[in-house]
């Protein structure tokens, strides 16, 4: 199933490989015109435009570091430029998630993380508002994590920025449902893309023995349900997070 956004703009930031090349690639096949946000693997993010052009879609590179106010401007307005008004923004884009123990976590370690997930998230939002006030219309998806619910240990920095995007989630869709702007949140559980190097089999049954469905989601799983919150189908949903992680959080 594809869900209809044709024609729709949207935003996908660090979308050059991982969950947001996927994506990036499912709202191109659902008729979206995607501006594949990344910072500096050409290579991937051409490979990303490139596929999703050959399918008949309609897509652009955006090399653009988002956690730079002064670029996050440029890159919406040249997308407002070359593809219209931004309907859609999906912020996925991280930076490296080192496991540190808490006694050596520095508030540096803290900071570089709410760069990502907080500073980065409030500078995109802040661009496209103006035109998704004036079309009474407009979608923010944030890519959150499990881990919030999990409390990974050797982990606080991550989890604690992680914790704090779902807050801003929860504000921003009560403070921009009035002009007609969903805002929500996906909760990946762990799913295996380039970041992570080899999986180690150990790691992979150990996080299984915890989940109802027995088996690592793929990115397409996480695809295909910011398509959906995207879709005039999710158009009552606010304030949300979905956990996409075959029930490893029910508990």
């Amino acid at each position: 199933m594809t869900f209809n956004l044709n024609k729709k703009v949207a935003v996908v930031t660090g979308a050059s490989r991982g969950l947001g090349a996927a994506i990036a690639s499912y709202l191109g096949a659902c008729g979206a015109w995607v501006a594949v946000n990344y910072y500096h693997d050409h290579q991937s993010a051409g490979r990303v435009v490139d596929g999703i052009l050959q399918k008949g879609g309609k897509a652009i590179p955006a090399c653009y570091d988002i956690t730079d106010e002064e670029a996050v401007k440029e890159m919406v307005a040249r997308v407002r430029q070359e593809l219209g008004p931004v309907d859609i923004v999906v912020n996925n884009a991280t930076g490296p998630q080192p496991v540190i123990p808490v006694e050596q976590q520095t508030w540096q370690n803290h900071l570089d993380q709410l760069v990502f997930f907080v500073k980065a998230p409030l500078l995109v939002l802040q661009a496209v508002l103006p035109d998704m006030k004036q079309k009474h219309n407009g979608r923010i998806i944030n890519i959150g994590s499990e881990v919030v619910e999990l409390g990974n240990p050797e982990y606080g920095h991550y989890v604690a920025a992680k914790a704090a995007m779902l807050g801003l989630t929860r504000s921003w869709a009560n403070e921009l449902g009035a002009y007609g702007i969903t805002v929500n949140l996906i909760a990946p559980g762990w799913i295996p893309v380039e970041q992570y190097g080899e999986v180690v089999s150990d790691d992979s049954a150990g996080y299984l023995a915890g989940t109802p469905l027995g088996h690592q989601g793929v990115p397409l799983d996480i695809a295909t349900a910011a398509a959906f919150l995207a879709s005039d189908e999710a158009a009552f949903i606010t304030g949300q997070k979905l956990a996409v992680n075959g029930g490893k959080t029910l508990s």
